[in-house]
């Protein structure tokens, strides 16, 4: 029986298989933390009520040590889940050799190269699942709008995004890419489905490290035909409703433990502010305020609060440390304040952190330059102003992709949008409107410096029965770290890459 499942068997006879995720023993008990992939439940050996040979078992467990145990479910508020196994026997399948993720606070390198560990940590677990949920959100939408599932090649001979962030490999006797986007084949299937949407991996050769970027990602995109950019963000704003609903009803369990905010989410499910590039672009040199509050005084107000938190922080750390050291301190004391030692540590480093950073945004929006693409800094200050997600629209064509269809009453816009996630996060969506004009496609391909001949195809849906067609990206791996609020998005993937990283 799976641990999820407990609920429904209150005070019966149950037999589980996991792993032991920890152990303690008292006197004439051991406690034992169960999962099996599916929770995590405690299982209580009392030494009065097993065998001698089940009870030494028990205290002889490592950490992920593989058991199967049974006995009686019993109903206890106080445990996770609500419900405890009463264990009558229990077999060892496995011992497991000493576990190199300790309790202990661990570097985020150290955890990476154990990635293949990690993923069994609870925090690691609960996010997976929200993953999957999101997953999951994302099709149920999907298909209930009437939308065909269809797949991109992932080997192409073209270039979506651009040339300079293409993974190259031979294809036989030919020069390949590893896909940047499914986009321009989306565009093919949705004239012959009319609303399509892929989902697949996506390869980027960006050499950064980030906390946002990573070579090696999942999107999402649809395509759709007869569709212009306003209908194209009524339905981005409708998915990303629709997703946060279904998320938040189906994983309460996995947001306590990552201990997620979701009053922050439920907030973000409204009407998403649209703002033209003009206006963002003042709202984030602080020329614009949104509801009373200016983005750089709001940084400035940040960096005082971070200064002041800092100093009392530190004040704390002081005192407490006095304590530990002080002879006689009873060892439950200790670990008291050593626990709490730890906790403002780590808050001291995001505090340090805030403080390397404001300054930088201050800089940064202060001196934006229209015209300019946002960068990661920029979302960042734009989206602090703001409780749910922001869509920007009308971006000057020339930083958009060659595919972007341009404004019939000003063709230096292009008829696209991002969507920006609020507490920092920045572009999870990117999408608008596609190019139907052919000579004015064919312009574009020639000045980005693209091979005609590899996207004669591409024009060909320009001239067999064109139509207006919108659509957009989303990630997922940054859509994830948003509503678990993670502090990178390596995270939000099980097996992460990003420059300089391959193993695991």
């Amino acid at each position: 029986m799976q641990i999820k499942d407990f609920f429904s068997k209150e005070g019966k006879e149950i037999t589980a298989r996991g792993w032991v995720s920890n152990k303690r023993t008292g006197k004439g008990l051991v406690f034992i933390i169960l999962r099996d992939g599916s929770g995590f439940a405690q299982c209580v050996v009392n030494e009065g009520e097993v065998g001698s040979q089940v009870f030494s078992d028990a205290q002889s467990l490592t950490m992920e040590s593989s058991i199967e145990v049974s006995g009686k479910v019993v109903s206890d508020e106080r445990q996770v889940g609500g419900f405890e196994l009463h264990v009558s026997d229990m077999k060892v399948i496995s011992i497991a050799d000493e576990y190199p993720i300790s309790k202990k606070s661990h570097g985020v390198d150290f955890l990476t190269d154990k990635r293949h560990l990690w993923l069994r940590s609870k925090r690691q677990w609960a996010i997976m699942r929200i993953r999957n949920q999101i997953i999951y959100a994302i099709h149920n939408f999907f298909q209930k709008e009437e939308f065909v599932q269809m797949d991109a090649p992932l080997f192409t001979g073209n270039a979506c995004e651009g040339t300079s962030d293409l993974f190259e490999t031979e294809y036989f006797d030919q020069t390949a890419y590893l896909t940047q986007s499914g986009q321009l084949y989306g565009e093919a299937m949705a004239m012959a489905m009319g609303k399509i949407y892929t989902f697949g991996p996506t390869f980027r050769a960006e050499k950064s490290r980030t906390r946002r970027h990573l070579t090696e990602f999942w999107m999402i995109e649809p395509e759709m035909a007869f569709y212009d950019n306003d209908m194209n963000m009524d339905l981005i704003e409708t998915m990303m409703i629709s997703i946060l609903k279904d998320v938040l009803a189906n994983c309460k369990a996995e947001f306590e433990i990552i201990e997620r905010d979701t009053t922050k989410l439920e907030n973000a499910m409204k009407k998403f502010p649209r703002l033209s590039y003009d206006e963002a672009v003042a709202v984030l040199r602080g020329e614009k305020d949104v509801n009373g509050e200016n983005a750089i005084t709001s940084l400035e107000n940040d960096q005082k609060d971070a200064e002041a938190r800092t100093l009392e922080v530190n004040r704390e750390i002081d005192e407490r440390e006095e304590k530990i050291a002080a002879p006689g301190i009873k060892k439950g004391e200790r670990n008291f304040n050593q626990n709490k030692v730890d906790q403002l540590k780590n808050e001291i480093k995001g505090l340090e952190e805030d403080l390397r950073n404001i300054p930088q945004w201050i800089k940064s929006a202060k001196e934006f330059k229209h015209g300019n693409d946002f960068g990661g800094s920029d979302e960042t200050v734009l989206t602090r102003l703001y409780d749910s997600p922001i869509m920007v629209y009308n971006w000057p064509h020339a930083i958009k992709a060659f595919y972007m269809k341009r404004d019939a009453d000003n063709p230096e816009l292009a008829k696209g949008v991002d969507v920006l996630a609020p507490e920092g996060y920045g572009e999870i969506v990117g999408g608008g409107e596609r190019e139907t004009d052919k000579a004015l496609l064919t312009e574009k391909i020639k000045e980005h410096k693209l091979p005609m001949k590899e996207f004669e195809w591409y024009l060909d849906l320009r001239r067999y029965g064109s139509v207006p067609h919108a659509g957009f990206g989303l990630g997922l791996e940054r859509l994830v770290a948003w509503i678990c609020k993670l502090p990178h998005v390596r995270e939000s993937i099980p097996f992460p890459r990003w420059y300089g990283r391959l193993f695991p």
